[in-house]
């Protein structure tokens, strides 16, 4: 494989489908099917979620994910009236709700679950489902008296606007962006147009039905997401020098994007401090540093918040901010010192909320794995001498949790979590032009042989955040091109033997 021509290939993709390439969401088309019967595609939506039914009856990814997807695709299909399929995905979640006790920390799920529970027993199709012990309808109904009243909802509600109904007398607070969508979201966008009689119907209407004939029916959980898929993309390949050919006007647009309060993933959602910082870090690396203070923004004092209100905690958010500020320095020997005392800080804590396996996990990502990737090369990078500890605790953490065929993941082997492990154990000895371990080796050797052999995938198990489970493909196929071209470009110079 030529792995140039690869990432050449994968950066035309990016030009050539500005929005973003996002898998479809069970959740999200769940959504549509009750919100927008009268769209394209209705048909194949129900037929979609039929397909993706577990023989369990439920729908989604184990250790609580499913519980989104399945709530929203039981309700789908109650509405449509698919008894047969809507009758096991009832049976599943009465033996779910009751004992989920940790439900995954995905952006408004404590909203979305009482919201569709409610939906659900509105049918009347058998006993009411129970709520999660911890869960109660309190701020959903604070959400929905707040929408109903006209005031303007805060930006980051908006990608889950669904979870209001549609409610009267609040759309008309809330505007489509320029493009049509509202939030970002085909769901939020939906719940929006079947309030009414609005102005701006029909560019909203006519966003719904590009995406749904993108896709040819069901739908992603979030469109567009230009920038958070660009700075990513350049930022993998460009980390693991990946010879690359980047159109400038890809550079100088996601320069463009962001402005005094940072840039939000893609338009409709707010601006964030991982968008903002990975779009930093990939300018600074394509030779267009520009200074990260927009950062300073989500300064929350003893960390980096997401976006301003956010109800958690992410630590690759603040390693990536720490990639931002850090590379800026390094790019500009007139600024070396430029924000020492919060890369100092940064680093710092990065150390402190590592696990006692040598792991890290975060509320972004499904698997340990990009969030230990997110740390390790930070702290490498960024973080000084004083971390190689935690370094080598998180490559021996690595190095115990390969499976038998050469891969690594959270459920089960994915090329994902394989690209992920073996930049783990590789980049921080190449960016240091350090003799890679003959145990790192070899572990590296199994992961590549496995990339090896399932080969350029179209699809990838979905591992991301987002109010339902998703994947951003391009990010994902950069980030298996990036651990490829490490691994090989190690072999050529003798680093690693083959």
């Amino acid at each position: 494989m030529n792995i140039a021509q690869e990432a050449d290939a994968l950066i035309a993709t990016l030009m050539a489908t500005p929005w973003g390439q996002v898998s479809a969401s069970i959740y999200e088309t769940g959504r549509l099917v009750t919100l927008a019967p009268w769209l394209a595609g209705h048909d194949e939506r129900i037929d979609y979620l039929v397909r993706t039914q577990r023989p369990d009856g439920a729908w989604g990814a184990p250790d609580g994910y499913s519980v989104v997807p399945t709530l929203s695709a039981t309700e789908a299909l109650l509405t449509a009236g698919a008894t047969e399929p809507a009758r096991k995905g009832l049976a599943a979640l009465h033996r779910q709700l009751p004992r989920l006790t940790d439900l995954p920390d995905m952006p408004a799920a404590d909203l979305i679950v009482p919201a569709l529970i409610a939906l659900i027993n509105a049918h009347g199709a058998g006993d009411p489902l129970p709520l999660p012990p911890g869960l109660d309808s309190s701020r959903i109904e604070r959400v929905r008296r707040a929408v109903s009243s006209g005031a303007t909802p805060p930006e980051k509600l908006l990608h889950a606007l669904e979870v209001a109904g549609l409610v009267s007398g609040g759309q008309n607070s809330i505007r489509p962006t320029a493009i049509g969508t509202v939030g970002a979201s085909p769901a939020a966008t939906a719940a929006w147009l079947g309030s009414g009689a609005l102005p701006d119907a029909d560019s909203a209407r006519r966003h719904l039905e590009a995406v749904v004939t993108r896709y040819g029916g069901p739908v992603p959980v979030g469109l567009p997401i230009t920038v958070f898929e660009r700075g990513w993309v350049l930022s993998w390949l460009a980390r693991a020098n990946v010879p690359v050919e980047v159109p400038p006007e890809m550079v100088a647009d996601l320069r463009a994007a962001i402005g005094p309060s940072g840039t939000p993933a893609g338009p409709g959602l707010p601006a964030d401090a991982d968008t903002t910082s990975v779009a930093l870090h990939a300018l600074a690396l394509h030779g267009m540093a520009r200074d990260p203070e927009s950062l300073l923004a989500f300064d929350a004092g003893e960390h980096f918040c997401t976006w301003q209100g956010e109800d958690g905690f992410s630590i690759s958010v603040n390693a990536h901010v720490l990639d931002a500020f850090g590379a800026y320095a390094a790019s500009r020997p007139d600024r070396a010192d430029a924000y020492a005392e919060v890369r100092e800080r940064l680093a710092r804590l990065l150390a402190e909320r590592q696990r006692p396996d040598g792991s890290w996990d975060d509320r972004w990502h499904a698997s340990p794995y990009y969030a230990t990737l997110s740390c390790v090369l930070s702290l490498s990078e960024y973080g000084g001498p004083g971390f190689t500890s935690a370094v080598a605790r998180a490559q021996a953490w690595v190095l115990s949790t390969q499976r038998p065929d050469g891969s690594w993941g959270r459920w089960s082997g994915t090329p994902e979590e394989t690209a992920y492990a073996m930049q783990l154990l590789l980049l921080p000895e190449a960016m240091l032009d350090r003799e890679v371990e003959e145990e790192h080796q070899q572990a590296a050797a199994r992961g590549y042989a496995y990339l090896q052999q399932t080969g350029e995938m179209s699809d990838y198990p979905p591992l991301w955040h987002d109010k339902d489970l998703y994947t951003p493909l391009a990010v994902v196929r950069a980030a298996i091109l990036a651990a490829q071209h490490v691994y090989t470009s190690l072999a050529l110079t003798g680093q690693i033997r083959m």
